[in-house]
């Protein structure tokens, strides 16, 4: 099998690399498949505490490969959906690092993840209704939560693109970088991240995620559940230690 993803660990962050340079990284279901077991190596090394998501060659990642889907169909797997990722990503943060484009169920790999993070001039856009089809892997749910309703409706409407700035405008671009940074300012932004604590990293992102358009009444009965697991913690007792003594932390949860 081909290596159509590619990992890189550095301390305790893991870089996983779509490698299909010339096919614009478009999403077989080999990449699928060894793009969710890079996902269970993030969860399930203990290890490791964020991941960075980034694509080879010129561009992030133009989507599904059409030939292979004309054979062989939509690049699923399991629960974890198309690429192995959009309708289950990874417990532990995932960061984004885009470079030139995110087009169609590319641009549905950078929503699945937490942060993303652009050089300046790359394209995200939803293209798949010019080709007779719709964004089918999450961008119609996924949009309207970073966007506003009537710019993600245009984008799904039409299928055109915006640009990496004027999504950092609207906030769905969490850092934006010269041409060529995009990851190194990723991996940064994932190192800073690994330094807290891994049940406090894993809790915040799921209430964040899950509680999106909730009652507040919702919310407090969700959160109680992370409240019991990591205030009760060794982490967070840990923590607590730690600050006052003024020593940095030695987390012992994965």
């Amino acid at each position: 099998m081909a290596n159509e993803v590619t990992t890189e660990i550095r301390e305790q962050v893991i870089i996983i690399t779509l490698n299909r340079p010339d096919a614009m990284n478009a999403v077989n279901l080999e990449l699928a498949q060894q793009l969710a077991s890079s996902l269970e190596e993030l969860d399930n090394n203990k290890d490791l505490s964020v991941g960075v998501l980034t694509g080879a060659g010129r561009g992030f990642c133009a989507g599904m490969d059409l030939k292979e889907f004309v054979s062989t169909g939509m690049p699923m797997v399991g629960n974890r959906g198309f690429g192995g990722i959009t309708e289950r990503a990874s417990k532990k943060p995932l960061l984004c690092a885009v470079e030139g484009f995110a087009l169609a169920g590319g641009l549905e790999l950078a929503l699945s993840t937490d942060l993303i993070v652009s050089s300046k001039g790359a394209k995200f856009g939803i293209p798949e209704v010019t080709v007779g089809l719709f964004a089918a892997a999450g961008a119609l749910l996924r949009l309207p939560r970073v966007l506003p309703y009537g710019r993600a409706m245009k984008m799904a409407l039409t299928g055109a693109p915006i640009l990496a700035e004027e999504a950092y405008d609207l906030g769905m671009v969490a850092e934006l970088t010269e041409k060529g940074e995009a990851l190194n300012t990723a991996i940064e932004l994932a190192q800073k991240i690994a330094k807290n604590a891994p049940l406090g990293l894993i809790a915040s992102k799921e209430i964040i995620r899950e509680m999106q358009g909730r009652t507040e009444e919702e919310f407090w009965a969700f959160q109680q559940k992370q409240v019991d697991l990591v205030f009760n913690s060794e982490d967070g007792k840990e923590g607590a230690t730690a600050f006052a003594e003024k020593r940095a932390p030695e987390w012992k949860s994965c």
